[in-house]
C-alpha cells in the first residue's frame, strides 16, 4: 500500500468509527496541499467502494470568520456524496461523530457541466437553483487541529448537510442576511456577502478547483458555497436552523 493510500485509509476509518486520530503532519511533516488532495481522493474512492455516490463539492474556508476559526487562510475544496446528505427537517445521531459543528450555508444546483475558469455569468447561468444549507463538519482530528494538508486529506471535515426549499437564482443574493438558531435562538448572525464577498465567487472558485483536482460538477450536482459564520459545537437535542432572507430556511434536529 503507497503512503497516500494508508493514510487515506487512517482518516476513512477515523470517520467509519467516529474515533479521533492525530494530525497526519505530525507523522508526515513533508506532506503539502497536493497530497492532501490525493490522499483526499483515494479516501472518497473507499466511500464509493463502499456504495456512496457522489453528488457535489463542498467548499471550505470562505469567509474569514472561519479562516480565524480553523487558523488556515486558503479556500479549500472537498467531495459530497449522497451518504452525507439528511433530510430537510429531519435527525441525526451525534453518534456518527466526533465532535460536530454546524454552520449556514448557501448551496447551488447545477443545471450544467461547470469545470475550469469561469466568469460570474458564466457560473450563474449554471445554475438551476439556489439553497439555503445546513453543513456539519466534524474534523477527524484530535482536538480538531490541524494544518492545511492534513484538512484537505480529511475532506476539509465534510460531515454531513441539509438542503431547504430550493428558488430560481433570479434575484440578488450577495447580501442575505443569515442567521443560525438554536432551538429557536440566533447562535451567529452574518450575511452572504461574507462568502468570498458574493456566493458566487464560491462557485466560480468550486469550478477551478475541481478542474486542479480531477473531479467534475456535472448537470444535478450540488455546490455548497462555504458558511458565512463560525461553526458552532452540535450537541444532542438542539434543533438547528439557518434562515437566509429571501431564501427561507433548513433545520435538522441532533438527537
Amino acid at each position: 500500500m503507497s503512503v497516500h493510500a494508508s493514510l487515506a485509509a487512517i482518516v476513512d476509518d477515523a470517520a467509519l468509527k467516529a474515533t479521533a486520530v492525530e494530525q497526519l503532519t505530525l507523522s508526515n511533516p513533508d506532506l503539502d496541499g497536493t497530497d492532501g488532495y490525493t490522499i483526499q481522493a483515494q479516501s472518497i474512492r473507499r466511500r464509493l467502494e463502499r456504495g456512496e455516490r457522489p453528488v457535489g463539492l463542498k467548499l471550505g474556508l470562505t469567509s474569514r470568520a472561519k479562516m480565524q476559526q480553523v487558523n488556515v487562510n486558503e479556500v479549500i475544496v472537498g467531495r459530497l456524496t449522497d451518504a452525507m446528505q439528511i433530510s430537510d427537517g429531519g435527525e441525526v445521531s451525534i453518534d456518527r461523530f466526533i465532535h460536530p459543528r454546524i454552520e449556514p450555508e448557501i448551496a447551488f444546483l447545477l443545471r450544467r457541466r461547470l469545470e475550469g475558469k469561469v466568469s460570474l455569468a458564466e457560473a450563474a447561468a449554471a445554475v438551476e437553483a439556489v439553497m439555503p444549507g445546513l453543513e456539519i463538519i466534524d474534523s477527524r482530528y484530535i482536538d480538531f487541529k490541524f494544518t492545511l494538508p492534513d484538512v484537505v486529506a480529511d475532506n476539509t471535515s465534510a460531515a454531513g448537510f441539509v438542503l431547504g426549499p430550493p428558488s430560481p437564482l433570479d434575484r440578488d443574493i450577495g447580501n442575505l442576511a443569515m442567521t443560525l438558531n438554536f432551538n429557536g435562538r440566533p447562535v451567529q448572525i452574518g450575511s452572504s456577502a461574507a462568502i468570498l464577498g458574493h456566493p458566487l465567487r464560491a462557485l466560480v472558485e468550486a469550478a477551478r478547483l475541481a478542474e486542479m483536482i480531477g473531479a467534475s460538477l456535472e448537470a444535478g450536482s450540488i455546490v455548497l458555497a462555504g458558511a458565512a459564520t463560525a461553526a458552532v459545537e452540535l450537541k444532542a437535542g438542539v434543533h438547528v436552523t439557518a434562515q437566509v432572507s429571501g431564501l427561507g430556511r433548513a433545520a435538522v434536529t441532533a438527537v
